[in-house]
Parts: C-alpha cells; sequence; structure tokens
C-alpha cells in the first residue's frame, strides 16, 4: 500500500505542476517504465518459484544478474526508437528505460523473499522502493525541473532500492548435505516438508538440486508483457490519437486504473507459493480469483462515489473526466483478476495461455487505432476487451486446475 500510495501521489502531483499539456509526456513513459519492467516481474515469479521447488539462492542471483545484463542491452537499443514514437526527448526516453535493469535486480531479491515466504521482509522492501523511487523524482518537479531529470531522480531512486533489498535479502543460512551424499541425491531440506507442502524451510535453500537457466524467465517474461502491454496499451494510444489535452485528462483518469489494478497485489504475493505446490495449487487460484473480485467491486464502487473530489485534487482542466472514473477503475479491476489467473499460469509453468492476452492485446489496439477519437470511447473499449480477455482467461485457467487437483502433481511443464 505504501507503494502504491507513492506512486499514485507522483502521478496526481506530477499532472498539476507539469500542467495539461506536458504531463502526457510523463505519463506515456511511466507507461514505458512499466512495460520495460516486465522482464523484472517475470524474474520474480520464477525466483520465487524455483526457491519452493528447491534452487538455491546463489543460483538464482546468478540468474537475476545475467537477467540485468540482457534488459541492460535490450532497453539501449530501444531508446531511439521509443523517442521518436513518442515524441519525447532522448535523455527523458533513456531516463525511463535506463531504470530497468536496477528493476531487474531488484525483483530479483524481492523473489528470494517471497519464495521463502518472509512477508514481513517482502513488505519493508517493497514499501522503501516505492518510496525511494517516488520521493526524488517529486523533489525534482517541485523543484521546477521537468519530465527528464524527474525520471533520472526516480531511476537513481531504484538503484538504491535494489542495494536495500539485496541487504535485507542478505545469504540465509544453508544446510548443506553430508560429504559422501551421492552428487544426485536430493538435499534433506527438499522433503515433504520442504518442497512438498509448505515449500523450502524459512530461511533455508537447497543446494545443488535445480539450476535455473534465462528460458523459464523469457516465458515467464512474455506473459507478464501480455499482460502489462494490455494494461498500458491504452495510455501509448491516447498519446497517438487524443489531442494533447484529451491525452492528459486520459492519463489522469488511468490513475484510478492502476490504483484499482495494483491495490490487491499483496493477494497474489502471498498466495503465489501456494500456487507454485501441485497440492495446493487449484486451492490457492480459486482463493485468489475470488479475493480479487470482491477487492475489485470495492475498488470500482469507491471510484463512482469518490469521483466528484478528483477535480479538487487535479485541477479543473480534468472536470471532464469525472463522470469516466468508475469505467477506468472498471478497467483496472477486471485486469488485477487477469493477473491473478496468469500468475497461476506462471506458478505452474503453463505459459503457453499468455496467447489469449497477446490476442486480446491486438484486438484492443485495432479497435481503438481505428475507432477511438475521445476519451469515452477510448476507455469503453478498453474495458470491453479487457473483459472478454479476463473471463476467456479464467475460465480456462480454472478448468484447468480443476482436472490437475484431480489427477495428481502434473508431471513436466506444458
Amino acid at each position: 500500500m505504501t507503494a502504491n500510495v507513492a506512486g499514485y501521489l507522483l502521478q496526481m502531483l506530477a499532472s498539476r505542476w507539469l500542467g495539461v499539456t506536458g504531463y502526457s509526456e510523463f505519463a506515456s513513459l511511466l507507461a514505458v517504465q512499466l512495460l520495460c519492467a516486465v522482464p523484472a516481474l517475470a524474474l520474480q515469479n520464477v525466483v520465487a518459484r524455483e526457491l519452493v521447488r528447491g534452487s538455491s539462492v546463489a543460483a538464482l542471483r546468478g540468474l537475476q544478474w545475467r537477467c540485468a545484463v540482457i534488459v541492460a542491452v535490450a532497453a539501449a537499443v530501444l531508446v531511439p526508437v521509443v523517442t521518436a514514437v513518442l515524441n519525447v526527448g532522448v535523455l527523458a526516453g533513456a531516463a525511463a528505460l535506463g531504470a530497468a535493469p536496477a528493476l531487474v535486480l531488484l525483483s530479483g531479491e524481492q523473489g528470494i523473499l517471497q519464495g521463502s515466504r518472509r512477508f514481513r521482509a517482502l513488505a519493508v522492501v517493497l514499501g522503501a522502493a516505492g518510496v525511494a523511487r517516488v520521493v526524488p523524482a517529486l523533489v525534482v518537479l517541485a523543484a521546477g525541473g521537468g519530465t527528464a531529470p524527474a525520471l533520472c531522480a526516480a531511476a537513481a531512486g531504484i538503484v538504491v532500492a535494489a542495494a536495500f533489498a539485496r541487504s535485507t535479502a542478505g545469504s540465509p543460512p544453508v544446510r548443506t548435505r553430508p560429504a559422501v551424499a551421492p552428487a544426485t541425491e536430493r538435499s534433506p531440506d527438499v522433503t515433504s516438508e520442504g518442497a512438498g507442502a509448505e515449500g523450502p524451510m524459512p530461511g533455508f535453500t537447497a543446494q545443488g538440486v535445480r539450476s535455473v537457466g534465462v528460458l523459464p524467465v523469457l516465458r515467464a517474461a512474455q506473459v507478464q508483457a501480455a499482460l502489462m502491454a494490455l494494461s498500458s496499451a491504452d495510455l501509448i494510444v491516447a498519446r497517438i490519437v487524443l489531442a494533447e489535452a484529451d491525452a492528459s485528462r486520459y492519463a489522469l483518469g488511468a490513475i484510478a486504473a492502476k490504483i484499482a489494478f495494483w491495490l490487491p497485489q499483496a493477494v497474489g504475493v502471498v498466495l503465489y507459493p501456494r500456487m507454485a505446490q501441485p497440492t495446493h495449487s487449484a486451492r490457492a487460484i480459486r482463493d485468489a480469483l475470488a479475493v480479487l473480485s470482491g477487492i475489485g467491486i470495492v475498488a470500482v464502487s469507491g471510484a463512482a462515489l469518490a469521483a466528484p473530489l478528483a477535480p479538487l485534487f487535479a485541477g479543473q482542466d480534468y472536470a471532464p473526466i469525472q463522470g469516466l472514473l468508475w469505467l477506468f477503475a472498471l478497467q483496472g479491476a477486471v485486469l488485477a483478476v487477469l493477473q491473478g489467473a496468469l500468475l497461476s499460469a506462471i506458478a505452474v509453468d503453463r505459459t503457453a495461455l499468455a496467447a489469449v492476452t497477446w490476442l486480446g492485446l491486438l484486438v484492443e489496439v485495432v479497435l481503438m487505432a481505428c475507432f477511438a477519437r475521445s476519451v469515452p470511447t477510448l476507455i469503453t473499449t478498453a474495458v470491453c476487451v479487457a473483459a472478454a480477455t479476463t473471463t476467456l482467461v479464467a475460465v480456462i485457467v480454472l478448468r484447468t486446475a480443476d482436472r490437475s487437483g484431480t489427477a495428481g502433481p502434473p508431471g513436466a511443464s506444458s
């Protein structure tokens, strides 16, 4: 909640300080930065899953450094593309993309805390990372700095947060196998008590049981990419098809969507290790989707009731969208349910399901590019596509989980 509130505060204050004509650039680059966080989110999920299954912390940290290098190279290549497509400054584009490698390292440490179920420490890291990212950017904006300096300050804060996460995760104590144990023998830590019902014992890791390459991260990344693209594509399209003022208003309305989307994030964080365990996966998935749906209903109702207050916080330039805030919140709430369903797919390494989300993204972009020329049309299109995609994915996930639970623990990943 601390991290989320900090993020919303950044967007609200930026909308006032940059004005209705300047906020669109800032918001679109934040959307790009969110897309750049895809490899980081994927890595966190893979690290948590593989820690539950018995991989060593040392091996997983090696994986996160390899992923950080790959992401750094990709970010450097994408800087000129982003600056040209969004018509933004080179420094601003580089600052938005330059944070990606640090996000990877930060998320890798969060995955270690999540997989070992050290949720109190994980909560501290998540909150501290949100504050470290936002406070420097707010200081720069308050001092009159523009988009590029603010994003540079945010990137520096993420680097500090990654160092803090590494210090917090530390090097958990390790139970070593006897010297006479064969190389292929399972570690004593990976027993029915460890990797079975409850995962590795908190604070311990299994040595030499599993090695993890980059490929599982790439599979998880394409799932996360589909979700993040579907949740951010409307902001990028708005920058292209709407007038500058309307694009800024749409970006402000999208804050309600982000609130509803990220508000229940802790549900997936806490239940994910159980999703990765065959004996508990089906129940954990059903619990997650039910809780996410309930929180979504509350979020949409809250947005509808609080809508008249929006111009007081953001300024009268944004008054035209206050009646649409519940629609933005509905989009975020639906996508939060989709996120829960896709997390369950990553947990059991059945990532082919992301194809449905990619198809939804294609349909959304085509419809918006061809027909959406106003804020109401754009958000209505986004809500309808998100609802259809989420319904289809949730049905598939629930049916697959029920079949897997009946058949017993799955074998190889599919």
